[in-house]
């Protein structure tokens, strides 16, 4: 007979009582149902492209292309209003129980990129669906991805459309269900069930078939990570990266404020998210992003996280690419 699983510590009214009374830059708060088993939020977490400053190869990042913005870059900075015309960028999407954070970051970075390009002629998700299981070099779907390699996939072959689960939405919707909390008994629909097993890639429109599949695909030039100090010029110039993260227990229950990881709190495993801006909040620099754990989860789906010291690995480990627009 299985043995009952755990309900997450972290979770707990205690925890996260004990959280408040310490941090000073942000709060806590009920996120998930307090009875989620713990290993129910590792699956959610999928990245493994945080990068090891001490193991750091500086050909990976990107050298070309520099844009010298020291003097443009502003103190506070929202692709959300600077590109207001692009839906896409602070659209928050739900990756279900699946562990595809890496395929909702990339492609959702990669679709506003293609908006912004396009100066919003093209204004769609692009499909995390197509990315999380045809892209078999980028890792494993649902168990977890390299964003990195999400970005080289778009260069060799491309994305297509795709809207969120259960729409017709593009020519490959994403296919799992979303983890809704039940706002009376606080109860997730993903709670106590295992991780979806990976769909088989298909190569043909399952959402809109009036789509033609090969011509729906759309490129980069290139991929590439991106240094620590420009980070903030190629938000400014292009939109939207990809940045993954170390998250800690304490993360998980994030409610407002500039995120700090708490001196004791315990690694769990890498995510990947959607940067979109920057400013400073009582004296903390932050930077802006959007997650895809819904938009109950945190701010209203986004969250801040201290700039300028690589808080839990973030700004190592941030990537992209130039959309290739005909």
């Amino acid at each position: 007979m299985a043995q009952p699983t755990k309900s997450a510590y972290f979770l707990q009214e205690n925890f996260i009582n004990k959280i408040n009374e310490e941090a000073t830059t942000w709060k806590a708060g009920v996120n998930f149902d307090p009875n989620t088993p713990e290993e129910n939020i590792l699956r959610l977490l999928g990245s493994k492209g945080v990068q090891d400053p001490n193991a750091i190869n500086p050909e990976m990042y990107k050298s070309h292309d520099k844009v010298n913005m020291a003097n443009k870059i502003p103190d506070k900075f929202d692709a959300r209003k600077k590109w207001a015309f692009c839906g896409t960028i602070g659209e928050i999407r739900n990756q279900g129980n699946c562990g595809s954070c890496w395929a909702f970051a990339t492609s959702s970075a990669f679709a506003d990129r293609v908006c912004i390009a396009t100066n919003g002629q093209f204004n769609s998700q692009l499909s995390a669906d197509e990315l999380t299981f045809c892209c078999h070099a980028c890792g494993d779907g649902c168990q977890g991805g390299y964003p990195i390699e999400a970005w080289f996939y778009f260069q060799r072959h491309g994305l297509v459309t795709g809207g969120s689960y259960n729409t017709t939405n593009g020519c490959q919707p994403y296919r799992i269900a979303p983890c809704i909390r039940d706002k009376t008994t606080g109860k997730s629909s993903c709670a106590g069930k295992p991780t979806k097993r990976n769909y088989k890639c298909s190569n043909y429109c399952y959402g809109d078939d009036n789509i033609d599949f090969d011509n729906d695909h759309k490129h980069t030039e290139d991929g590439y990570f991106i240094e620590s100090g420009s980070i903030q010029s190629e938000i400014h110039k292009y939109g939207p990266v990809e940045a993954s993260f170390e998250v800690y227990d304490d993360f998980v229950s994030y409610k407002s404020g500039v995120y700090i990881k708490s001196p004791n709190a315990t690694y769990l495993g890498g995510h990947a998210v959607k940067m979109i801006g920057w400013g400073t909040e009582k004296d903390v620099p932050y930077w802006l992003l959007v997650n895809s754990w819904s938009e109950n989860w945190g701010n209203e789906g986004t969250f801040k996280i201290r700039r300028g010291t690589n808080e839990c690995g973030i700004e190592y480990s941030t990537t992209s690419g130039v959309p290739a627009i005909n």
